[in-house]
């Protein structure tokens, strides 16, 4: 199972101090939190990314045991709820395995260095680190296959499990990387909005990819306020491809 914990930008939907008709919506799909995604797979619990909305998300969706966390990259709209990890070491008596590149690593060591001190606090989170590179790699028990992406020029990771390929931030995807997405029956990938952007998918270029790659269902995340309110832009969408929203569960093997 996919559960989408958040398919908003950086800022989340609705954006502080804004007025726009999809700020102001009342339609429950037009409330973004910061992009995360949760993994059921064989009984184990993983999630990728943790956001600055991580508790909330993990709260809202009742999700009491955690097994891992993977990250895409080391922006802080992906990394900055690692600190609530704590009450899952509590209750699992265990440190939490991190799965990301060397560089995201090395970022969240300096950006959480309370937790990596030799002098460790008493209630700090307790991690242990697993770089991985674009080889496959196990977390806990469950094969992972990186993809290569760029947001911008910064190298970042999407994943394929089984039949699910799960891109976000992304704004270019090589041939190489197209050949590891192919054949995919579930792909989830990023939509900022209308007009083109620097480092995201327009609405316009995820959905041409995605007519490339013929998936059987399509979800679009990452979602900004500027894309449109929720049941308008679906309504224009391929029957294949959806928007996603905070709280979809999707059924992958």
């Amino acid at each position: 199972m996919l559960t989408f914990l958040g398919t908003g930008t950086s800022q989340g939907v609705p954006v502080i101090g804004c007025d726009c008709e999809v700020c102001q919506s009342v339609d429950y799909r037009d409330k973004r939190l910061r992009t995360s995604a949760h993994l059921q797979i064989g009984g184990k619990s993983i999630i990728i990314d943790s956001g600055p909305d991580f508790r909330q998300q993990v709260l809202r969706e009742r999700i009491k045991k955690l097994d891992a966390l993977i990250y895409t990259h080391e922006h802080k709209d992906h990394t900055s709820g690692l600190d609530d990890i704590r009450a899952y070491n509590f209750l699992q008596h265990r440190d939490m395995p991190l799965y990301g590149e060397p560089r995201v690593l090395a970022q969240i060591k300096k950006e959480f260095a309370y937790i990596f001190t030799n002098a460790t606090y008493p209630g700090v989170p307790r991690v242990e680190l697993y770089p991985i590179s674009e080889a496959g790699f196990v977390a806990e028990g469950i094969s992972f296959q990186p993809i290569r992406i760029y947001h911008h020029k910064l190298p970042i990771l999407g994943f394929r499990v089984g039949n699910l390929s799960y891109i976000t931030d992304a704004n270019f995807i090589s041939e190489e990387s197209k050949k590891i997405i192919q054949g995919s029956e579930i792909i989830v990938l990023n939509a900022l909005r209308r007009e083109p952007h620097i480092s995201h998918f327009s609405l316009e270029e995820a959905i041409d990819l995605l007519m490339e790659f013929k998936p059987k269902k399509a979800y679009l995340t990452h979602i900004s306020h500027l894309l449109g309110l929720h049941h308008e832009v679906e309504a224009e969408l391929p029957d294949f491809i959806r928007l996603a929203y905070d709280g979809l569960k999707v059924g992958i093997s």
